[in-house]
């Protein structure tokens, strides 16, 4: 491998990680592909690389190919991407959990959206009703129905608050 391919290597892998942390797990998934073809299968780097592509695959719902490169790196040379690799696949073979609806927020993939700044308009999914919300009364309370009667609590407190003021000056002194 020459010192070119390794830069280039380099520089797909760290725009494909960008990418990843900023959501674009197409582009993500396409630099990492280029950055692990250009390397060698058995260098740590490489397998770096490709336990980030394993990431970028389960969330562009690419699983089965996830799944598939995770099995490939349970048997890589390096003994902390084999450790990495079978948490990965152990986590990916899990059973999925149905979750109710109302548990979700669907966020809009932003990949479709136009470059055009001055018109992107997200809406959100949960609030669909065009009506009003109807504006909230103030709630009346008929006085002659509260407590109001003395419970002693309030003297209590201030007299143990005053002899331990007490208590500290004479400490002071």
């Amino acid at each position: 491998m020459t010192t070119e391919s390794l830069e280039l290597a380099k520089s797909r892998y760290q725009i494909g990680v960008t990418a990843f942390e900023n959501g674009q797990y197409r582009e993500a998934v396409e630099n990492l592909e280029k950055a692990s073809a250009l390397l060698g299968k058995n260098s740590r780097f490489a397998g770096e690389v490709q336990i980030w592509l394993v990431n970028a695959y389960e969330a562009a719902e690419r699983s089965e190919e996830a799944i598939a490169l995770c099995q490939e790196l349970s048997r890589h040379p390096h003994y902390e991407i084999r450790q990495q690799s079978k948490r990965l696949l152990y986590i990916l073979k899990a059973p999925k959990l149905n979750r109710p609806k109302e548990w979700m927020t669907e966020i809009p993939d932003l990949d479709v959206i136009s470059d055009n700044k001055s018109k992107i308009f997200v809406t959100s999914q949960s609030h669909k009703s065009t009506s009003k919300p109807k504006p909230v009364e103030p709630e009346y309370i008929d006085l002659s129905t509260v407590n109001t009667t003395d419970n002693r609590f309030i003297w209590v407190a201030l007299i143990a608050v005053g002899l331990t003021i007490s208590y500290l000056v004479w400490l002071s002194f």
